[in-house]
């Protein structure tokens, strides 16, 4: 699954709610949010099953992030982490973990992000061809830094144009902002930015309120039905 909550595709992977162009197009008069730690807990939806999601930022020192996702319900049982720098505003991928479990089929995969070589490569439970090793660029994020470059692209009016290296290759990842809706968290009606992207029969479609670091809610649907969603209950 590609949670870009792909948050890309469903068959069990990373989010690609989109997490989501060989470089991030930034508008000079908008300063880049400074990364920060915290904390979010969601109700999660995958496959028509309930269950809890939680996604969060904690620092590692020496100017290194870890942005962790979870999901889990009856179901399915996924878990990603990417670890990261700050690079001018670029969040910068330099390793992840992906484990997931559908049913009794378990899959663990590892990526590594060499920016000494400029190339990523993958082990653990992948095939050959996804291996890599596949040719870095400046701007190059994974799925799952994907979300959080929407949200600041977003609140920076910013495109929404991204490059995306998951699972042995590398793909633009471009949203749309498709209008303004309401949101409710916690109980209270919150306003909400839109964005979408479609490939092929699948489609991500991200809700950003305007304060909050990470996506308030994150919807892949496949062959027009629902497979993930993801609302925030609370954060901080």
């Amino acid at each position: 699954m590609s949670i870009p909550i792909a948050i890309g595709p469903l068959t069990v992977g990373r989010i690609a709610l989109g997490a989501i162009t060989a470089s991030i197009l930034a508008v000079a008069s908008a300063p880049a949010i400074a990364v920060q730690a915290f904390s979010a807990e969601y109700e999660a939806n995958a496959m028509g099953m309930q269950g809890n999601g939680h996604m969060s930022i904690t620092a590692q020192g020496d100017n290194r992030w870890q942005y962790s996702l979870t999901i889990k319900n009856s179901l399915v049982d996924l878990s990603q982490s990417t670890v990261f720098d700050e690079q001018d505003g670029w969040l910068r991928p330099l390793s992840s973990t992906d484990l997931s479990r559908l049913l009794v089929k378990k899959k663990a995969v590892n990526a590594s992000f060499d920016w000494s070589k400029n190339q990523a490569t993958w082990s653990g439970d992948v095939k050959p061809g996804r291996a890599g090793p596949v040719a870095l660029k400046t701007g190059d994020m994974d799925a799952l830094l994907v979300n959080l470059a929407i949200v600041r692209d977003v609140a920076a009016g910013k495109p929404l144009n991204y490059r995306m290296v998951e699972n042995g290759n590398a793909k633009p990842m471009n949203y749309q902002v498709v209008g303004k809706e309401k949101i409710t968290i916690g109980g209270k009606s919150r306003d909400a930015t839109k964005v979408s992207r479609t490939s092929g029969n699948k489609e991500t479609v991200v809700w950003i309120v305007p304060g909050m670091p990470v996506p308030a809610r994150i919807l892949q649907r496949e062959d027009g039905q629902d497979s993930i969603d993801l609302q925030v209950k609370s954060w901080h």
